[in-house]
């Protein structure tokens, strides 16, 4: 099968993954028409946003009918962990419909740690070592905080909106943390806890396309979690990111795909589980081997920003493979450029902030992309609506270069609370020294 040279797609979420994703997608000569639910202000400009709520799986469907979409792709997670692939096979009125985005079994990949962390010792997918508890194992469970090294790594089993792992010193502070996570500090998502040791290196972000069985290894980023410069303060969902990334380098990246990403798609197909979407490896460079950190089923946010704009290739052609398990025929073409994004977030983030300040600048002709995460379109002004508002990307020769022309932009975009990093990828810039 193959798609039609007209068209109609329909893109799920309204970040600033979403807005690159929109961008990319418009850009393919054989989209007629794209809509993105429920989408903000920057993906007004690719498209037409329509005010569904993606985890309602009944209005999806009554607006793919209605508009004759011949294509799904899902941006954020939710949806995925939710059965939104499973819930278009099951039902005959549009099971002939592709999703791009992996199956509710695929999807605990991102779901469940505790799934995560046994598919991986299933495998043989080097990870950090580790034990799963519920919280009746309390006992056990601090015994096992004993018995490691500090620092001490506490998640979260399900989806807790990015802030469900805790990195602590002291076995004292971890042990008063899992009482917390089992007390409902995640909610239901704290009823497991996987406790695991302490992986000390440099973390990347390494994304695969697959339809299943075969794969395609996408460009690599670094991101940047930490609200503070030097990486203080607590996490985000992400300041900044990098992309390719100086020491996930030829070598590097064969032992990445030898150990982590061949051993992980045919562990996929073993299980029997449908997988056609996309893969998001964190990983940890340990003294130059690579170890998993952890699964997520979508491409990540604001990783996206720096890895789309290096893909000179049609993104649709890549949809196409994945629906139709022809991946392996289908040719990535990247740019050999520097990609990276800063991310302007509201003041107060990611504590209490304000929404609905008005944002200046967006009109001024600027050589880098002003994606947009969290806004809304007022008429013809532009008003922020959410913590992480806009992830400014630039491609350069070098990280510097890059960094320059995003700084730049920065200065000529205005709205009340603006912050920003000032430190993305110097710590990259030191390691080509």
């Amino acid at each position: 099968m193959k798609f039609s040279n007209s068209l109609n797609v329909l893109l799920l979420g309204s970040g600033g993954r979403e807005h690159a994703f929109a961008r990319k997608i418009a850009e393919s000569p054989s989209v007629a028409k794209l809509f993105i639910a429920p989408g903000n202000a920057g993906t007004a400009q690719c498209g037409t946003n329509v005010d569904i709520n993606p985890n309602n799986f009944g209005s999806v469907k009554q607006f793919v009918l209605s508009n004759n979409i011949n294509l799904v792709v899902v941006g954020p997670e939710e949806p995925l962990v939710r059965g939104i692939y499973d819930f278009f096979c099951e039902d005959s009125q549009i099971s002939n419909i592709p999703v791009i985005g992996p199956s509710l079994e695929g999807a605990r990949l991102e779901g469940s740690k505790d799934f995560a962390k046994a598919f991986m010792a299933r495998h043989g997918v080097p990870t950090a070592r580790y034990q799963s508890f519920t919280k009746g194992k309390l006992p056990e469970a601090e015994a096992f905080i004993d018995s490691l090294a500090a620092p001490y790594v506490l998640k979260a089993d399900g989806l807790a909106a990015g802030k469900g792992v805790v990195i602590l010193d002291d076995a004292a502070a971890a042990k008063a943390e899992l009482a917390e996570m089992f007390s409902g500090k995640f909610g239901q998502a704290g009823n497991t806890v996987v406790i695991e040791e302490f992986l000390s290196g440099i973390e990347c972000s390494v994304f695969v396309a697959t339809d299943g069985k075969n794969y395609k290894i996408l460009p690599v980023a670094k991101d940047y979690k930490r609200i503070g410069e030097g990486d203080t303060g607590p996490n985000t969902g992400g300041m900044g990111a990098v992309s390719p990334v100086p020491f996930a380098d030829e070598a590097f990246m064969k032992k990445v795909e030898e150990r982590i990403v061949r051993p992980t798609v045919e562990g996929l197909q073993q299980d029997g589980i449908a997988y056609k979407g996309f893969l998001f490896i964190g990983l940890m460079n340990v003294a130059g081997d690579p170890y998993v950190i952890e699964y997520n089923v979508r491409m990540g946010d604001p990783e996206t920003e720096v890895v789309l704009p290096r893909i000179t290739s049609d993104l649709i052609a890549m949809f196409e493979g994945i629906a139709y398990g022809r991946l392996d025929r289908y040719v990535l073409e990247v740019s050999p450029q520097t990609a990276v994004t800063v991310v302007c977030v509201s003041g107060g983030y990611p504590g209490d902030y304000a929404k609905g300040m008005e944002i200046s600048g967006l009109d001024t002709p600027t050589q880098s992309i002003v994606f947009h995460a969290g806004t809304t379109a007022k008429g013809d002004k532009t008003y922020t609506a959410g913590g992480r508002v806009l992830a400014v990307t630039s491609l350069g020769g070098s990280i510097a270069e890059a960094l320059h022309a995003s700084y730049d932009t920065i200065g000529g975009i205005a709205y009340e609370g603006k912050n920003f990093r000032r430190d993305i990828g110097q710590d990259l810039i030191g390691l080509l020294k």
